[in-house]
């Protein structure tokens, strides 16, 4: 469910007009409702109600300093994967304690940041990690919380490009040699382990992948407290799918989800974290933009807008699927057409949807992608020069401005030119 609903043939975010906050800004911007973000986080708290729990918001779905600030205040921790996103989380008020820091890369220099200003746990990814953060520690005087990703070889069924939990993936330690690397923390004086961490892939529809890894993380949990480890918290990463799909297959509900973990693993009596990210932030958001010219080609047509793949990369980059509507409803029963929607990058692959049926559209119209909150305006870039496009959060009848548009003058005068040229 969203709160981008038409009222009276007019496409609103919450009590305020889409057209409205296009006439204000310009076109093309993002746009997330407030009500949206607090309704999909308050799901999970109810999914994981009677378990000892933590929900920690993976911002790298949608990290504006706005939406952080809703999360927080929600109560919500972060789950974060760079020194960037820690440094974002803390600056929106969120207390190191409430931070799992996560990512197959870690540096010193991201570490010791981390653990100077507080971290819930470092979720280790390999042994290098380990062995680097284990110095780290030392040298500053402090032993680091950490919990192990193991990789249980369970197919999450998703896009190839979005699955983290086969053995082929770079991400985490084979469960087969999970005793061995607990071992070998034990053995080390700057860590401390706490639990036992595992995430198999985004945008999931089905929760058999899940209950699957999850029973492999029980017989672990056991496992490792035989052979003498303090296993307390169990993180279980995110993933839960939300509808993108035309074939309007549902993904499961959060309680469904919830149902799943207090089944396979609330015998354990582990602390449960989860770090959920598109179904909090995908639904809550639009990218609005305008229709520049219908053109007419060999055998199609194609309707041409000034939002590109630079400002939603997904349909380039995952094939993805997003429902495209116009800001003015269409009349009821309305011929509809065929149109390659695109964007002016000069790219083929500029392309958000082929031969997708749309009603009668003008230049100057306008449309909406939904479900467009998460991994869009976090994945874009400037590519051709075009400015990163504004974020704007509306709560009620209200709305704000969250990342302004660029100049070109502000993009330029970022790069500098050596004396010597």
């Amino acid at each position: 469910m969203d709160h981008f609903l038409y009222r009276d043939g007019a496409l609103y975010a919450e009590d305020v007009p889409v057209a409205e906050i296009a006439a204000a800004v310009g076109t093309p911007f993002y746009v997330y409702s407030t009500a949206t973000l607090t309704r999909h986080f308050k799901l999970f708290q109810e999914a994981l109600s009677g378990m000892d729990h933590v929900i920690c918001y993976a911002m790298k779905a949608a990290s504006n300093q706005a939406i952080l600030k809703v999360m927080a205040d929600l109560g919500a921790g972060m789950d974060v994967v760079s020194g960037g996103e820690y440094a974002r989380a803390i600056a929106a008020g969120v207390p190191g304690e409430k931070i799992v820091f996560s990512g197959v890369g870690k540096t010193r220099e991201e570490m010791r940041d981390a653990l100077s200003g507080g971290v819930r746990q470092f979720n280790l990814e390999s042994e290098p990690e380990m062995a680097r953060l284990n110095d780290v520690a030392l040298s500053m005087g402090l032993i680091a919380p950490v919990t192990v990703r193991v990789n249980p070889d369970v197919d999450a069924k998703t896009h190839a490009k979005i699955a983290t939990g086969k053995s082929e993936n770079k991400f985490g330690i084979p469960i087969s040699r999970a005793r061995e690397v607990y071992a070998r923390i034990a053995r080390m004086p700057g860590l401390k382990a706490v639990g036992i961490d595992v995430h198999i892939g985004s945008q999931l529809t089905d929760l058999e992948p899940y209950r699957l890894a999850f029973a492999k993380v029980g017989e672990l949990v056991d496992t490792l407290r035989a052979d003498g480890h303090e296993i307390t918290r169990l993180d279980l990463g995110g993933g839960l799918g939300i509808p993108y799909a035309r074939d309007n297959q549902a993904p499961p509900l959060p309680l469904e989800y919830g149902a799943v973990v207090q089944e396979v693993l609330g015998d354990k009596g582990c602390e449960i974290e989860i770090e959920p990210g598109r179904l909090i932030a995908g639904n809550a958001g639009l990218m609005v933009s305008e229709v520049v010219y219908l053109k007419q080609g060999e055998g199609r047509d194609f309707l041409i807008l000034d939002a590109a793949m630079n400002d939603l990369v997904r349909p380039a980059m995952y094939e993805a699927w997003h429902d495209i509507v116009p800001v003015t409803e269409a009349a009821p029963g309305v011929e509809q057409s065929a149109y390659d929607i695109v964007g002016p990058v000069c790219e083929s692959g500029d392309t958000f949807a082929r031969q997708r049926m749309m009603p009668p559209l003008a230049e100057g119209d306008l449309v909406a992608f939904r479900s467009a909150g998460a991994y869009g305006a976090a994945m874009s870039s400037e590519y051709n020069t075009r400015p990163l496009i504004p974020e704007v959060l509306v709560n009620g009848d209200q709305f704000a401005v969250i990342r302004k548009r660029p100049s070109y003058e502000e993009i330029i005068n970022r790069d500098t030119i050596p004396p010597w040229l």
